[in-house]
């Protein structure tokens, strides 16, 4: 496929079919999304590519409370796990809630989860001292999950980044072994969607691009 036809056709699939993905496509998918930049090239993201159903069920109630909490303050009127907003819906109402099937659904009944998590060792959290929550770091794994993405788009699949788990990482770490060293970035379903979306809504470049300045004049063409 052409780069920009990927780019715009990439969306968040989260309906699958049970066609599966083989370990030699996904393979292929890594062997070409390793090439994603990272600070200083350390490379410190590993992958841990979880295909047992049971394994997936459990990431899924890991994921499930930070979906109530999600779901309950969506239904209030609340910008949900904002960090300028805090949650003030009572933890019982949390508790209580139902959220949509579709938050957690991928989860099962993709083909493969990849939990993806970076070495806290080699990353460089230039924004740590801040008083504001850390995204530096983001920037030594995140180019790498969008490139699997990306390429899995390519080859024909697709999937979407969800971090309802990360609440529950002490969890997610003793279930896959992960190491205290790491700190877990997405869990990326995978599978072969349902349907294919080619028209995505998104900004336009005036809706968000500036000059010089981020109060200046608009960027246009």
């Amino acid at each position: 496929m052409d780069l920009y036809d990927v780019m715009r056709s990439t969306f968040a699939a989260r309906e699958f079919t049970d066609e599966p993905l083989p370990d030699d496509v996904l393979y292929c998918i890594f062997d070409n999304a390793r090439f994603a930049p990272s600070g200083g090239n350390r490379q410190g993201a590993h992958v841990t590519v979880v295909r047992d159903l049971d394994t997936r069920r459990r990431i899924a109630e890991l994921s499930a409370p930070a979906a109530r909490r999600y779901w309950a303050q969506q239904s209030a009127g609340e910008s949900p796990w904002n960090p300028l907003h805090p949650n003030t819906i009572p933890q019982d109402v949390v508790d209580n809630t139902e959220f949509p099937h579709q938050f957690l659904a991928p989860l099962i009944n993709g083909a493969v989860v990849l939990v993806i998590s970076v070495d806290l060792g080699v990353v460089a959290a230039l924004d740590q001292d801040l008083d504001r929550v850390g995204l530096a770091c983001g920037a030594s794994v995140y180019p790498l999950v969008w490139n699997i993405l990306l390429a899995a788009r390519n080859e024909g699949f697709g999937g979407t980044i969800t971090t309802m788990a990360i609440p529950r990482e002490p969890q997610l770490r003793e279930l896959l072994g992960i190491p205290e060293t790491h700190a877990v970035a997405a869990v990326v379903p995978l599978g072969k969607p349902v349907r294919q979306l080619t028209k995505l809504r998104r900004q336009l470049v005036v809706d968000f691009v500036t000059r010089e300045r981020f109060d200046g004049a608009t960027f246009s063409g």
